[in-house]
C-alpha cells in the first residue's frame, strides 16, 4: 500500500487523539498555558527555520550535488521536516502532562538517556547555529558598510562583534513570547530578503553570458564526494528546528491544533521561497555559486545592499530563539525562586552575567573561524539532523507503543515511512558531519584565525 505524505500527516494527527485517550484540549484552560495564536506560532517556526543563514547556502548545496540529486534532497528534506514536526505537535501532553521543552518530552518518553540526548544535540544545534548566523549576519554588514565606504578599514570581525553587542540587548527580554512581536518584524524580513534575493538573483542570472555557466564541479572524485556530503550537512541544517515544544509551550488552546496551522503556514512560506532560491541560485551561478548567496550577486548593488540589511534583521530574531534552550537551563539553576518576577534587580544582574559569557563565545569562535559554510554543514549533520529528522519519528512510535494503541493498517504503513526517515537521515548525518569536519580542516589549513572573509 502506497501511503502519501499529506495521508501520512493526517494520520499523524489521528493518532495523537487516540493517544490522548479522549483527553480534551480545549476543556484543558489552565492558568499556565500559552497566550499565543496560531499565527504568532507560524511567526516563530519561520523565523527558527526560514533565515537568510538558511537560505544562503542552498544553491551551493544544490551545485554541490548537480541538479538530479540536489532537487530531490530538496525536496525530501521540506516534505520530510513538516511531517516530523507535526509529529512533535502531536505529542502535546501525549501522557496527559505538558512538556515545554524539547528535553521535558524526550524524558517523558525515553527517560534519563532521552533527556540527555536531546540536551546534547540541541547545544549543538543552537551553538552551531549561532556561530553560522553570526557569520552571515557580520558578512551582511560588512557588505553594506562596503557599499558606502569602498575604502574602509573595518573587517569582517568588527562586524561579528557589533552584531553580538546588540544580541546581547536583546538576550534581556524574559523569554519566547516576548519576541512576538520581533519575530513578526523578522518574518516580514524573510518575506523581503526571499523576494530581493531572488529577483537579483535572476536579473544577474541574465545579465550571464549562459554559455559561460558550467554546472560541472572540477577537481578530483574524492572532492567531488566529499564535497556532496557536506552538501546534504547544509540542507539538514537549512530545514533546522530545534524548538518546537518550546515555542508550542507559548501558544494558548488548543495547542496541538494552533501548533499545526502554525507549522503549516511557516512550511508554506517556505516551499513559495527555499525551492526558488534554491534552483535559481543554481541556474544562475551554476558550480561558481558561492556558499553564501548574497555573495555571488553583482548588481544592482542598491538591492543588494537592501537584501543583506533584510538578512541581519531577519537573522537577529532567529539568533535570540535559539539562545533560549542555554539560557533556560542557567536559568533554572542560577536564577531566584522565590523571586517572581524576571525583571527583579538580582535575577536581571545574573541574566545578564550569564548571556555576556554565552555571546563572548559564540563572538570569538565567529570572528576567529568565519568558515560559515563549513558550520553550517557539521550543524546540520551533528544537531539538526537528530532533531528534525531521526527523534521525532522514533519519539512518535515509542509514545502510540507504551498506550498500547490498537495496531492498525494505517499504524503499520506510518511504522515503515518513519523507519525509512530514521533510517536514511541517519546516514545523512554521518556523511553530512565526514564532510564537514574535512572542509573545516582544509580551510584552517588555508586561512589564519581571524582571517577577514
Amino acid at each position: 500500500m502506497v501511503l502519501s505524505l499529506s495521508d501520512s500527516t493526517t494520520a499523524a494527527e489521528q493518532e495523537a487523539r487516540n493517544i490522548e485517550d479522549g483527553e480534551e484540549e480545549e476543556g484543558d484552560g489552565g492558568g499556565d498555558s500559552g497566550r499565543g495564536t496560531w499565527k504568532h506560532a507560524a511567526f516563530h517556526v519561520a523565523t527558527t527555520i526560514a533565515t537568510p543563514a538558511a537560505y544562503a547556502p542552498l544553491p551551493f548545496a544544490l551545485a554541490s550535488l548537480g541538479w538530479p540529486l540536489g532537487v530531490t534532497s530538496l525536496v525530501a528534506g521540506t516534505l520530510a521536516t513538516w511531517y516530523s514536526s507535526i509529529l512533535i505537535a502531536s505529542l502535546w501532553k501525549w501522557d496527559g502532562d505538558k512538556h515545554v521543552t524539547y528535553r521535558n518530552l524526550a524524558q517523558s518518553i525515553f527517560g534519563f538517556w532521552g533527556y540527555w540526548s536531546i540536551a546534547f544535540f540541541q547545544q549543538v544545534a543552537s551553538l552551531g547555529n549561532n556561530i553560522a548566523i553570526q557569520i552571515a549576519a557580520g558578512s551582511s554588514l560588512k557588505a553594506v558598510y562596503k557599499y558606502y565606504h569602498n575604502d574602509g578599514t573595518l573587517s569582517l570581525q568588527h562586524f561579528i562583534v557589533f552584531f553580538g553587542g546588540f544580541e546581547l540587548l536583546l538576550s534581556q527580554l524574559p523569554n519566547i513570547h516576548s519576541l512576538r512581536w520581533v519575530n513578526a518584524l523578522c518574518t516580514f524580513c524573510t518575506v523581503g530578503f526571499a523576494g530581493t534575493t531572488i529577483g537579483v538573483t535572476i536579473y544577474n542570472g541574465k545579465k550571464i553570458d549562459r554559455k559561460s555557466v558550467s554546472y560541472d564541479w572540477q577537481g578530483s572524485s574524492s572532492s567531488k564526494t566529499f564535497r556532496a556530503f557536506n552538501a546534504l550537512g547544509a540542507i539538514a541544517f537549512s530545514f533546522g528546528d530545534a524548538m518546537l515544544p518550546e515555542i508550542q509551550n507559548t501558544v494558548k488552546e488548543p495547542a496541538r491544533n494552533n501548533m499545526y496551522k502554525g507549522v503549516s503556514a511557516a512550511y508554506t512560506l517556505i516551499v513559495l521561497s527555499y525551492w526558488q532560491l534554491a534552483c535559481f541560485g543554481y541556474w544562475a551561478f551554476g558550480s561558481e555559486v558561492e556558499p553564501y548567496i548574497l555573495a555571488s550577486l553583482i548588481s544592482p548593488e542598491w538591492t543588494i545592499v537592501m537584501a543583506n540589511l533584510f538578512a541581519v534583521v531577519q537573522i537577529s530574531g532567529c539568533y535570540q530563539i535559539y539562545c533560549r534552550p542555554t539560557y533556560a537551563y542557567f536559568e533554572e539553576s542560577l536564577l531566584s525562586k522565590k523571586v517572581t518576577s524576571h525583571l527583579s534587580p538580582r535575577n536581571s544582574l545574573v541574566r545578564l552575567s550569564f548571556t555576556s559569557i554565552y555571546i563572548a563565545l559564540i563572538t570569538l569562535i565567529a570572528a576567529a573561524m568565519p568558515f560559515f559554510g563549513d558550520f553550517v554543514s557539521i550543524c546540520g549533520a551533528i544537531g539538526f539532523t537528530p532533531l528534525d529528522f531521526i527523534f521525532p519519528a522514533l519519539a512518535y512510535l515509542k509514545a502510540r507503543r507504551r498506550r498500547k494503541s490498537q495496531n492498525t493498517r494505517c499504524h503499520l504503513s506510518l511504522q515503515l515511512l518513519n523507519f525509512v526517515i530514521v533510517t536514511w537521515f541517519s546516514v545523512v548525518a554521518v556523511l553530512g558531519c565526514v564532510g564537514a569536519v574535512r572542509f573545516i580542516v582544509e580551510d584552517i589549513k588555508t586561512y589564519k584565525f581571524f582571517h577577514d572573509m
